[in-house]
């Protein structure tokens, strides 16, 4: 039984090859004018745009083209939908360009000619279009467990999916904001859960290859950005006294402090390198991941014109990598959102310490 079972899987798995060989010979067949560009088909998926390309079929693109809001100097305020710009067609003197400068941003001609960026552009592109999506997937799992705590009575163990998410939740509460924050940790848990949800799902959903998922949230700067951001404001605008005396007058030698302030501006920068630091790990971490499961994809359509024996051999080692590469990106996933929440929590912990006087006045008396 088990043999004809192996012997299944392995037929189904050569038809599999053969039938993704096929796929690509026939559209390198149909695309013989132009060449598959890599670099082109990785940043134009981790890179955000104005319209959601789903397929193509037929030479015919299926899109969910969004609102474009922007304010030119010239014009004033326009509100369009981004269909009128697609295949670099003008729209009230409004384009994207190919390449140059302000590749994939809409510009306009200005006096002489050159390409200007519009004063405001608040467009709901892409990005913001996937995390409203993932937004309203979170609201959804956690209101459907919170509705069954309130209609359950308190003694009884929940069990199935709510079970679960009340395990993940502890553990990033019991493990995470507890342990980094201390006793004051309960203020702050809101956001730092939320945090973690947030990347985590934003990462789960942009593994998933197809419409609604797919998207490079996490992988844009700007989304990490205020992220990073909403940690610094939990952290230097609750932070103590004792946590400003460290930053602005620390306890090192005079002549570190005045008439040179050395140590305060020292850990000044540090109070800016720390979101920094946040933005920048979550950004190139996930934006890596996809740009790798892009290129092992694009294997398969660069070697079919080598011939078929490299091609399916090629196709095999895509498939097999990249298999595994989804299975690592799901545990990036998870560590990416440890990691920013840990970091936060650490940072909030460390703006939240007391002074310990009577330590400090044993070791004044050893002295």
């Amino acid at each position: 039984m088990q043999e004809r079972i192996s012997k299944h899987i392995k037929g189904a798995f050569v038809i599999l090859l053969t039938a993704l060989s096929i796929t690509a010979n026939m559209y390198a067949a149909e695309s013989s004018d132009s060449e598959i560009n890599p670099k082109e088909i990785i940043f134009e998926h981790v890179q955000d745009a104005y319209w959601w390309h789903i397929t193509t079929i037929n030479e015919h693109h299926i899109s969910v083209y969004l609102p474009v809001i922007i304010y030119s100097s010239a014009s004033g305020w326009n509100i369009f939908m981004s269909s009128h710009l697609e295949h670099g067609h003008k729209y009230r003197g409004f384009y994207i360009p190919d390449g140059g400068r302000y590749a994939g941003k809409i510009v306009e001609s200005g006096a002489n000619g050159a390409e200007v960026l519009p004063l405001i552009d608040i467009s709901v592109t892409k990005t913001v279009l996937a995390m409203l999506i993932n937004s309203v997937v979170m609201l959804v799992i956690f209101l459907s467990v919170a509705r069954w705590y309130k209609r359950r009575p308190g003694y009884l163990a929940p069990g199935g999916f709510v079970g679960a998410m009340e395990m993940f939740v502890m553990s990033v509460e019991d493990d995470i904001i507890r342990e980094s924050i201390g006793k004051d940790y309960a203020r702050y848990s809101p956001y730092l859960l939320t945090a973690f949800f947030f990347i985590f799902i934003n990462n789960i959903m942009g593994l998933i290859p197809f419409f609604p998922g797919g998207v490079n949230v996490t992988g844009n700067i700007a989304v990490t950005l205020v992220l990073a951001f909403c940690t610094m404001i939990a952290v230097n605008l609750f932070g103590n006294k004792e946590y400003w005396k460290e930053i602005l007058w620390p306890d090192v030698p005079l002549w570190m402090k005045a008439p040179f302030p050395l140590m305060p501006v020292i850990e000044l920068f540090g109070v800016i390198s720390k979101p920094f630091a946040l933005t920048i790990r979550l950004f190139a971490n996930i934006t890596a991941g996809h740009a790798v499961m892009l290129a092992l994809t694009c294997l398969v359509f660069i070697t079919v014109k080598m011939g078929v024996a490299m091609n399916v051999g090629m196709t095999v080692f895509s498939v097999i990598l990249s298999v595994f590469m989804n299975f690592m990106e799901i545990l990036v996933a998870y560590i990416q959102a440890y990691v920013f929440t840990m970091l936060s929590a650490v940072f909030i912990g460390l703006s939240r310490q007391e002074h310990d006087h009577k330590s400090a006045g044993k070791k004044l008396k050893t002295m």
